[in-house]
């Protein structure tokens, strides 16, 4: 038998089960924000949580009642709705990051985080990141310059110290 055109995973279990553990998964990430869990999980229930998000974002009633029909409780939906849905709304898509993490040990499965992936405007009350540049992209105006005592003083004074003291110490052998 082919299995062309199936879609989802079937994680061994029966219809409800697997209905029940992936709203629990998405519940669990909306209430810790970053969950561990198996690979194979993390990538299935990607999609529903962002279709969630997005559904979310909408910020109705009616958005706010279907989001609260996909989950287990209101404290969660309320959760997503109010908290967690005004940090994305920067983003148009793409508000999870899946991480891998390593092999379980015991079974050997390979194991991931999921988490938000969050601004970080958003983290540092509205400010903006520092610009990291290298000392290769800085431009001539930025790089300090150099004087005259810099450019006579040698660059590796700890090499010098030590042949000083070394040609003292022979002094004072012979």
């Amino acid at each position: 038998m082919h299995r062309h055109g199936y879609i989802g995973r079937k994680f061994h279990r029966k219809t409800d089960q697997r209905r029940s553990l992936e709203k629990s998964l998405i519940e669990s990430v909306i209430i810790h924000e970053s969950i561990t869990t198996t690979l194979p999980k993390a990538k299935e229930i990607r999609p529903k949580l962002e279709k969630l998000i997005t559904t979310a974002k909408q910020n109705s009633l009616a958005s706010r009642r279907r989001v609260i029909s996909r989950l287990h409780t209101k404290s969660s939906a309320h959760k997503l709705v109010d908290e967690i849905v005004p940090k994305l709304k920067s983003r148009n898509s793409g508000y999870l990051r899946i991480k891998k993490l390593g092999l379980r040990r015991g079974d050997n499965t390979q194991l991931a985080s999921i988490s938000f992936i969050f601004d970080q405007k958003d983290q540092n009350n509205d400010q903006p990141a520092k610009d990291i540049t290298t000392p290769s992209k800085l431009s001539e105006k930025t790089k300090p310059k150099q004087t005259e005592d810099d450019l006579s003083l040698p660059k590796n004074t700890k090499q010098l110290d030590k042949k000083a003291s070394n040609s003292k110490k022979k002094e004072t052998k012979k």
